[in-house]
């Protein structure tokens, strides 16, 4: 898809789908500035790109802090893509009758605020440099969902900021675009699951991916190596001529 030579800045770059889309730019000939709360995971990532013959920089970045952000990207010089996978603090299964306000909330504000400060600080140095692509990834779930709490409402919000990023940042050369993406099977593991409910077991689990894939359109889920080839393509020249639009990877309802 052609990427070489670019600079793609991933913020919660260590999580399952950041490592899978890091290592699939590097694949694609870009450098990868992985950044996260966490050293050991970020090195560790970093590692495994550099041995697969990628180039990768990782870096102790907090999202949500707005002059360390800025440091790293003015250490970076040139971005060439950045993309926000910072988990939000999102919380579901709670009927909204029965949720406080601030487990309603903390999802729409950490997801606007991180996003744009991350956004911002791309967007400065793409626009000096006329072009460039901002990514970000939800759910989907602006289109409402019974039980799935503060997620509706973080995702209506981040989906509806960067369409006005995209109108803002056009005439200038800059895109703005994003994914959707709703449960990526490799990341419903047995353990993953069991820390937030511990009677799931392997069984469960299997009955969990069945209905994934019964429930979408074309009876399949999609792989997380399917969403990270999208996301190097949405960055390629290939797809220099898309803005301002969600592309639906969940195949659960149309875009």
């Amino acid at each position: 898809m052609n990427n070489t030579a670019k600079n793609v800045v991933i913020y919660g770059a260590a999580g399952g789908i950041g490592s899978a889309v890091a290592q699939a730019f590097a694949a694609d000939g870009a450098t990868v500035h992985l950044c996260g709360r966490t050293a050991e995971t970020l090195e560790a990532l970093a590692a495994r790109i550099r041995e697969q013959g990628g180039k990768a920089e990782p870096a102790v970045v907090d999202a949500f802090d707005e002059a360390a952000v800025e440091a790293h990207a003015a250490s970076v010089g040139r971005i060439d893509v950045s993309l926000n996978l910072v988990p939000r603090g999102d919380v579901q299964g709670i009927p909204l009758l029965e949720m406080s306000t601030e487990d309603l909330t903390r999802a729409v504000t950490n997801g606007l605020r991180g996003n744009h400060i991350t956004a911002r600080a791309a967007a400065r140095r793409m626009v000096a440099q006329g072009e460039g692509l901002i990514l970000a990834l939800d759910s989907g779930s602006a289109h409402p969902s019974p039980m799935m709490g503060s997620t509706c409402p973080a995702d209506a919000a981040l989906d509806t900021y960067i369409r006005s990023l995209a109108l803002e940042l056009g005439p200038q050369g800059v895109r703005a675009m994003g994914i959707w993406v709703a449960g990526l099977l490799e990341t419903l593991t047995v353990e993953k699951l069991q820390a937030v409910n511990a009677a799931i077991d392997e069984q469960a689990v299997a009955g969990i991916h069945a209905a994934l894939d019964g429930a979408r359109m074309l009876g399949r889920s999609p792989r997380l190596a399917d969403v990270a080839a999208t996301i190097v393509f949405l960055a390629s020249p290939a797809a220099a001529g898309l803005t301002g639009t969600w592309i639906n990877a969940t195949g659960m309802f149309p875009s």
